[in-house]
């Protein structure tokens, strides 16, 4: 017995490791009970910083927000360009315009005659919220949580530990609510100061909550119920309409109806986390989202994961039954008219390095993936023609690859404050065009993008009401049209600009030194180091001297501000699908160093009466010739080099369908369907178990156990002895 006792672990040993191998995966990341369910996987880089729809206006942090707040309008899935459709609302808003003396004026009035422009919105009735416990309630109809003592608050960790759960119905009040958060001081929502500009009332409702709320206590701000608080820019008629009233005629607002700032908000919400000492324990909306759309947060634990769970309490949406010419053949409309969401829920893991989430995309454990630059040449190839196509590894596995040209741009922009690049004269706008054609931002693109990115041609990217494509749509002072296609103007042209300019080869005709530039830059890290080297060589092509003034992005901000700097590099992506928000970053009353976003400071009269006239009108024949003068102008005067507009590129696995860029939508997770079963086939394909070092670990074992088994042997028989 005592010998059996001895040896009996190696066997156990070699059995417990070959009866693993019946269970592949064995690199698994997720618990085996989640095998085949119909769960999406994805990954986040970041922490969500702010998941209250008031305060939050980052792209990471609506890729949770959008799934769980419902605006009274969203974008049509499929369709371009980009078409506002109802979400909760029963229609588009009923649009009215007053004049000065609240009479009523047809809806193609001159814009100055209009003193109001209401907005009548009417939501659909039967939607609730998600189950959460703000709107529990006892058999007496009294909210449960609302009113806790000190003693039950410091034993609420999580919002798990108030166990009982509610709904109710959506209400126009709900909406109402939501804009008065937006004016609420201490919650510093980042749209309050445009929304001051348009909602009738607005700084006065700003100023009278800040008069009439309590105190914060112990640095906590206690619920303040916002009902009782009147407003002229936004009221309810009643259970399910509500108005807003604006300022003058703005016809973006619509656009502003979409997006989570004007989702609605339960008071019960804020009456719940608004107790004292809620916000030690993070009970807060910035960390509990509470929404009428078809997800819900189940699990916040931003150092690990975040999980999207099906909200059982979802109103019910269909899948779009009509997109564009191609979506049929793509697949797109496969699933027409079925009930959405698809799948049931959304993982999202933290990955902080780019590596680890790429192999593990690879290796089937996430449905979707960006292209990092280290991941670039494994994944895309260009052919002849410059288009982007995957490589054959990618295509062996069924990867596909989405592209799309993003509704932002990047352009290179000059301080037309500045006495030497800045001003009006001819001199200044010769050496502004020159430099623009000098800087090679397709040479850019290629070094530092991987390829992504189309060069800009004006102030609109694609996809932009006014945008032109083709010889129609060049800049004719950096470009010429050859081939069929765009092709930048030579250096020699570019210096033949410098030396009617008076500089000739790049040189200050008082001095006889070459000229020195200052480029502001926000990239003060070693990684900017070989863009900023690049940008020095390519403005020495013209015999200019440029100076690197590298900081960090607060201290180039302040510069910006202060109109202190030369030349910079600057982005700015859409809020929504207008050309008016691009436009008005070079409108001359919403300069930098006036406060607005105006960067270039430019100014100019024409453009600004144009530009004045183009934000109100509606998409046509008419709004287009506007847009093309104002365009004119700017590529004229030069105050920006266009560079470039950035190019997405996202990899999806075969199992999942319903894949199409919306870069005006975040709430497109309802869309997605999934093939678990494919999705589990191919994981164990690619991710077949690795034996030889398990067969060479028994090996070692057994090797190692023969002395020892020898010389037990050998004291055994000297006993018998």
């Amino acid at each position: 017995m005592s010998r059996a006792r001895r040896f009996l672990p190696l066997p156990m040993v070699v059995v417990l490791l070959l009866g693993a191998c019946g269970q592949p995966p064995w690199n698994n990341p997720y618990p085996a009970s989640q095998s085949g369910e119909n769960i999406l996987y994805g990954a986040f880089t970041e922490r969500p910083k702010h998941l209250d729809p008031v305060r939050s206006y980052s792209e990471n942090e609506y890729a949770f927000i959008a799934q769980i707040y419902e605006p009274p309008l969203q974008y049509h899935f499929l369709k371009r360009p980009y078409e506002l459709v109802p979400l909760t609302a029963r229609a588009l808003p009923e649009v009215r315009y007053l004049d000065a003396d609240g009479e009523p004026l047809p809806a193609d009035a001159d814009p100055r005659q209009v003193a109001v422009s209401e907005y009548l919105i009417e939501i659909a009735p039967g939607i609730h919220y998600q189950p959460h416990p703000a709107f529990a309630k006892d058999a007496q109809g009294v909210y449960r949580y609302h009113r806790l003592d000190a003693q039950a608050i410091a034993r609420v960790n999580t919002l798990h530990d108030l166990p009982e759960t509610g709904t109710r119905e959506l209400i126009a009040e709900d909406y109402v609510y939501q804009i008065k958060r937006l004016a609420t001081p201490w919650l510093h929502s980042p749209i309050a100061g445009l929304m001051g500009e348009h909602i009738l009332g607005f700084k006065a409702l700003r100023e009278r909550i800040a008069a009439e709320a309590p105190a914060p206590v112990d640095a906590e701000r206690l619920f303040f119920d916002l009902r009782q608080v009147p407003f002229e820019g936004a009221e309810v008629i009643d259970r399910y309409r509500y108005r807003i009233r604006l300022k003058g005629r703005y016809p973006q607002f619509v656009y502003w109806l979409a997006m989570p700032f004007f989702a609605p908000m339960p008071w019960e919400a804020e009456a719940l986390y608004g107790q004292l000492g809620m916000k030690q324990s993070n009970l807060t909306l910035d960390w509990y989202p509470v929404g009428t759309g078809p997800f819900m947060l189940s699990e916040n634990n931003p150092n690990l994961r975040m999980v999207l769970a099906r909200n059982p309490h979802f109103h019910g949406e269909r899948y779009p039954s009509e997109g564009m010419p191609g979506d049929r053949a793509a697949g797109l409309l496969a699933d027409a008219g079925q009930p959405l969401p698809f799948v049931d829920r959304a993982i999202y893991s933290l990955e902080q390095e780019s590596i680890p989430y790429w192999n593990k995309f690879l290796q089937g454990f996430y449905d979707s993936s960006g292209v990092s630059s280290d991941a670039f040449d494994q994944a895309i190839q260009f052919d002849a023609a410059g288009e982007a196509g995957l490589t054959d590894d990618m295509r062996e596995k069924g990867i596909e690859l989405v592209t799309a040209v993003q509704t932002s741009i990047w352009y290179m922009g000059f301080n037309m404050l500045d006495p030497l690049l800045g001003g009006e004269s001819e001199r200044a706008r010769l050496l502004r065009q020159a430099i623009s054609i000098a800087v090679d931002f397709d040479e850019y693109i290629s070094i530092f993008a991987n390829g992504r990115g189309v060069e800009g041609q004006g102030p609109l990217p694609p996809g932009i009401f006014g945008h032109r494509q083709g010889e129609a749509g060049i800049n004719p002072y950096v470009f010429d049209w050859r081939d069929g296609r765009a092709r930048r103007k030579s250096l020699d042209e570019a210096k033949a600009l410098l030396a009617e300019a008076g500089y000739r080869d790049g040189r200050d005709p008082d001095s006889g030194r070459p000229l020195t530039i200052y480029y502001e830059a926000m990239d003060a890290g070693p990684d900017g180091k070989a863009r900023l080297n690049w940008m020095r060589k390519r403005f020495a092509k013209l015999g200019i001297e440029l100076v690197v003034r590298a900081t960090d992005y607060n201290r180039f901000q302040e510069k910006m501000r202060k109109g202190t700097g030369q030349v910079f590099m600057w982005g700015w992506n859409a809020d929504y699908p207008d050309p008016e928000n691009f436009f008005f970053l070079l409108y001359g009353p919403n300069r930098k160093v006036d406060g607005g976003e105006n960067a270039a400071n430019y100014q100019n009269p024409e453009f600004d009466r144009l530009f004045e006239r183009m934000k109100n009108m509606d998409d046509g024949p008419e709004r287009q010739a506007v847009i093309d003068r104002m365009t004119e102008i700017v590529r004229h005067d030069a105050p920006w080099s266009f560079g470039f507009y950035p190019k997405a590129f996202s990899l999806h696995h075969q199992w999942l369908d319903n894949v199409k860029p919306n870069l005006m939508a975040n709430n497109t997770l309802k869309y997605r369907r999934l093939d678990p079963a494919l999705r589990e086939q191919l994981r164990a394909q690619w991710n077949p178990p690795v034996l030889w070092p398990i067969g060479a670990l028994v090996a070692i074992l057994i090797l190692g156990a023969i002395p020892a088994f020898l010389v037990a042997r050998r004291r055994e028989r000297s006993r018998a002895r």
